[in-house]
C-alpha cells in the first residue's frame, strides 16, 4: 500500500535556495518512490466545501507577491487526471461529504513548489483538493479517511501546508514554535489522530502558531488516509526563517 505524506512547503523562494529543506525535498521523491498519481490537499486553495480539480492540463498559479522575477517564470506542467478526480468525488459522496469538481483550477504553489523538487520531470498526474477553513478538523480527517482506498492503487495522498505558520514571527526563533512542533510530531508518531483533531485545546500555543488554520488543515488528509491508529515517522524537522517549521511526516 502506498504511504501517505505531509510536507511543510515553506516559502516559494525555497525553489531558488540551496541546501537545507530544499535539498530534503529534492531527495524526497526518491525516498517515497514513484506513485501512479498524486492527490494533493493544499493550504492555498480555500473553499466552503471540498472542491476537486478536474483539469486535463492544469496551469501553474503564481499566487504570491514580491518575489524575484524568475519565480513567476516557473512552470510545473504535470498533467491532471479528471478520471481520478471523478473517483475522488464518488468516494466523498459515499462518505457523505458534499463536494464538487472544478475543471479550470490550476496548481497553486502549495502543490507545484514541493512537487517541482520532488518529481521535477512533471510526468506524474496530480489532482488537487481544497481545504475548508470554515469546517472543523474532524471534517478534514474524514476527508482523508475517504481517500484511503486510493492507496491500494498506488496513489500518493499528500498534504501540503506548514506545521507552524505565523508569518509575523518569521525571522526570529520562538520557543512556542518548537514546543508546538514537538507536540504535533510526537502525537503523529504515536498515532494520536484524535488529539491532533483537538489541537486547538490540547496543543501548546496552537493559536500563536496558526492565527488562521489553512496551513494546518492539510495534515489531516494523509493522517486520515493512513487509517486508524497509524503512526507517522518524521522525515524532516528543520526550522527555516526562525519560526517556520519545515517538518515532513510519512505514514506507511
Amino acid at each position: 500500500m502506498t504511504p501517505t505524506l505531509f510536507v511543510s512547503h515553506g516559502s516559494p523562494s525555497l525553489m531558488l535556495e540551496t541546501g537545507g529543506s530544499r535539498d530534503f525535498l529534492a531527495g524526497l521523491g526518491a525516498q517515497i518512490g514513484r506513485p501512479k498519481a498524486i492527490v494533493c490537499v493544499s493550504g492555498h486553495w480555500e473553499t466552503v466545501n471540498p472542491v476537486v480539480s478536474l483539469a486535463v492540463q492544469p496551469e501553474t498559479i503564481h499566487d504570491f507577491y514580491g518575489f524575484p522575477p524568475e519565480m513567476y517564470r516557473m512552470r510545473y506542467p504535470a498533467p491532471g487526471d479528471p478520471a481520478l478526480g471523478q473517483r475522488i468525488l464518488s468516494l466523498f459522496a459515499e462518505a457523505g461529504i458534499k463536494a464538487t469538481g472544478d475543471a479550470a483550477r490550476g496548481f497553486d504553489h502549495g502543490v507545484w513548489s514541493p512537487l517541482a523538487l520532488m518529481y521535477p520531470e512533471a510526468d506524474i498526474p496530480v489532482v488537487e483538493v481544497s481545504v475548508q477553513p470554515g469546517l472543523g478538523f474532524d471534517h478534514h480527517l474524514a476527508v482523508g479517511r475517504a481517500l484511503l482506498p486510493l492507496r491500494n492503487d498506488g496513489i500518493l495522498i499528500m498534504g501540503s501546508g506548514s506545521v507552524t505558520h505565523n508569518l509575523r514571527e518569521m525571522g526570529r526563533s520562538t520557543p512556542h514554535s518548537v514546543a508546538f512542533e514537538d507536540w504535533l510530531v510526537r502525537a503523529a508518531q504515536e498515532g494520536r489522530a484524535e488529539d491532533v483533531v483537538n489541537a486547538e485545546t490540547l496543543a501548546p500555543f496552537y493559536h500563536r502558531n496558526h492565527p488562521s488554520p489553512e496551513h494546518f488543515l492539510p495534515i489531516f488528509a494523509p493522517m486520515g488516509a493512513a487509517g486508524n491508529g497509524a503512526r507517522a515517522e518524521a522525515l524532516n524537522r528543520v526550522f527555516e526563517y526562525g519560526s517556520l517549521s519545515m517538518a515532513a511526516l510519512r505514514w506507511r
